[in-house]
C-alpha cells in the first residue's frame, strides 16, 4: 500500500464511521475549501479550475439539500432548503459571471452554518 493509498483509506474510514453531525460539518468544510480554491483559481486567471472547484461546491450544496429530512424537523428543513437554494443560484451565477462577489455570500452562509453545527456537536458532547 502506497502512502497515497493509506491516506485515501484513512479518509474513507473517517467518513464512513463519522456520526451525522460530523458528516454535515465535513460537507460544509469541503464546500468552503472548494470555494477558497475556486477563488484562488479565478484570481490566477485559471477559469477551468475555477469552474471545476465551484461546481464541486455546488455538488456539496445539492447533496446537503437532498439529504434534508422533513419528517425530523419540517420547519428547519424548509429554512435550510431555502438557504441551500440561494447558495445554488449564487454559485451558478458565479460560474456564469466569473464573479467572486457571488462566492462571498455563499462562503458567509456556509461559515455560519458550520459554526451552528459545531455548537450542536459541542452541546451533544463527545461522540
Amino acid at each position: 500500500m502506497t502512502p497515497n493509498d493509506s491516506t485515501l483509506a484513512y479518509r474513507r474510514a473517517a467518513i464512513e464511521n463519522a456520526p451525522p453531525l460530523k458528516l454535515v460539518q465535513m460537507l460544509y468544510q469541503g464546500g468552503l475549501r472548494f470555494l477558497g480554491e475556486g477563488r484562488a483559481a479565478l484570481e490566477a486567471g485559471d477559469l477551468p479550475r475555477f469552474t471545476e472547484r465551484v461546481a464541486k461546491a455546488q455538488a456539496i450544496v445539492a447533496e446537503l439539500r437532498t439529504s434534508l429530512d422533513a419528517d425530523a424537523a419540517e420547519g428547519l428543513c424548509e429554512q435550510l432548503s431555502a438557504l441551500y437554494g440561494y447558495m445554488q443560484v449564487e454559485l451558478t451565477e458565479a460560474i456564469i459571471d466569473k464573479d467572486l462577489n457571488h462566492l462571498a455570500g455563499v462562503e458567509g452562509v456556509l461559515r455560519t452554518l458550520l459554526e451552528a453545527w459545531r455548537a450542536l456537536d459541542f452541546q451533544e458532547g463527545p461522540v
